[in-house]
């Protein structure tokens, strides 16, 4: 089994980068290009080499630094098709399609409601996913371009791996996604995890990344079928998008 070992670092206002280092070969992966500089910075820190970026979605702080990074390190840019019509890519690939990063195998999944070809990548050797955003920590991305059905179908395809899948986000939101959960959800386990992230957050540590466990525990977009919020959808998909609508208006 390879060992990978990830680097993640903040940048923007509230991204987190991450570099992903298959330790056998030194074959390095970014996980989107938030910020080229602060991603060529940590490059230089690590002294590790980058050959690939693998972009989760189109959005400018998730591919916006693609030109910049691949010019200084020759990097081969993977990503979904809706990538290519705002920045470079030099392979498309989508759900079902494998990658290699040295000895580390990863899958590519779709994930789309955020973005309508947003996907994630999964490391099943690793116990990783690089999830973009499409799940938080106690949240999910905005419907954005997908609709309510696409986005639940796309959770609970991740919902389905492994309880101890370590899963990368790619945003600091977990405060405000607790909130929110506190507001739609009275379970003990909601109020303790809630309670846990507003401490880590005053203490300033990163909330990022989480599990599958934990979110199926906690996510109060995972457990929107179940909500009093939800009470009457005619379908868990249903369910899902009274949650989101209500996390959309939230002003707490």
């Amino acid at each position: 089994m390879s060992k990978v070992t990830v680097h993640q670092f903040p940048c923007l206002s509230d991204n987190y980068g991450f570099l992903v280092r298959d330790d056998a070969s030194g074959e390095t992966a970014c996980i989107d290009t938030p910020d080229a500089d602060a991603i060529l910075r940590e490059l230089g820190a690590t002294g590790w080499r980058l050959t690939a970026i693998l972009n989760t979605h189109w959005h400018p702080d998730h591919a916006g630094g693609n030109a910049a990074v691949k010019a200084a390190t020759g990097a081969t840019i993977y990503g979904p098709a809706e990538v290519a019509v705002h920045f470079p890519i030099d392979r498309e690939v989508g759900d079902g399609d494998s990658l290699r990063l040295g000895e580390t195998a990863i899958q590519v999944m779709a994930s789309g409601g955020h973005t309508l070809g947003h996907i994630v990548y999964h490391l099943p050797e690793a116990g990783m996913l690089f999830a973009g955003d499409t799940i938080f920590p106690m949240g999910c991305g905005r419907l954005f371009e997908g609709t309510a059905a696409q986005m639940w179908g796309s959770l609970s395809r991740i919902a389905a791996l492994p309880r101890e899948t370590v899963v990368y986000s790619a945003h600091e939101y977990t405060l405000a996604n607790a909130n929110f959960a506190l507001s739609v959800d009275d379970s003990p386990v909601v109020a303790s995890r809630a309670a846990d992230v507003a401490q880590a957050r005053a203490r300033g540590e990163w909330t990022v990344p989480t599990t599958i466990g934990a979110e199926r525990d906690s996510n109060p977009f995972l457990r929107a079928p179940g909500l009093a919020l939800a009470a009457g959808a005619a379908n868990d998909a249903e369910a899902f998008g009274r949650v989101r609508a209500a996390k959309d208006s939230f002003k707490g």
